[in-house]
């Protein structure tokens, strides 16, 4: 594993290819009060790049351009948050989206365990360690051990895709998962607008 630290956005030129995997680690879980404070990207060549965002940062061009980049797939693991939280902190419509949460409620239906360490261990063989989950991403000098951590969040999100997208496949929905990826958007606009757990599809 390589990481590759970076403050306030990416180096000019840096190229991903035609698929990226992004993840970002916040403040806390609140849309209203927390804050995008990393964003981490990988190509799946076992480089990890992260970004460093300062409070109130919204000038990242190159970021910004990479994840509004409509010939590039950005694979997260529960999209939702972190395309909200983009959009509202950079102020970009990140898509096209593979959400590797998504794909796996869709396919792996012999579970109820859909959280990313469950589904890169089933999917990948790979242990990760949640040791700095609840950590204070917003210090502006990060230990070795949360860059590990930030980084792990990526690194085998390309291999975990390919196996869900075999999947859904193999079971006749992709499509289905092609729906609620392009939906996402919106879902996330629903979320910063207040309607967070109201179900507007409903009858009442």
């Amino acid at each position: 594993m390589a990481i590759h630290f970076h403050t306030g956005d990416l180096p000019h030129g840096l190229d991903f290819g035609s698929r990226v995997a992004v993840d970002t680690e916040t403040q806390g879980l609140s849309l209203v009060r927390d804050r995008v404070c990393l964003v981490q990207l990988s190509a799946g060549d076992g480089h990890a790049h992260i970004v460093q965002l300062a409070p109130g940062a919204g000038d990242s061009p190159n970021l910004k351009a990479l994840l509004g980049d409509r010939t590039v797939e950005k694979i997260f693991h529960f999209a939702r948050f972190d395309v909200a939280m983009l959009l509202r902190d950079l102020g970009v419509e990140t898509g096209p989206v593979f959400c590797t949460k998504i794909a796996s409620k869709l396919t792996r239906t012999y579970t109820d365990r859909h959280g990313l360490k469950d589904v890169v261990r089933d999917m990948a063989g790979i242990e990760l360690s949640k040791q700095q989950q609840s950590s204070d991403w917003a210090a502006p000098d990060l230990t070795a051990a949360q860059l590990e951590y930030a980084a792990s969040d990526v690194l085998y999100l390309h291999q975990v895709r390919d196996g869900l997208a075999a999947m859904l496949e193999r079971e006749g929905r992709m499509a289905l998962a092609q729906a609620c990826f392009d939906f996402l958007p919106a879902r996330a606009r629903l979320d910063l607008g207040g309607w967070p757990e109201i179900d507007i599809f409903s009858h009442s």
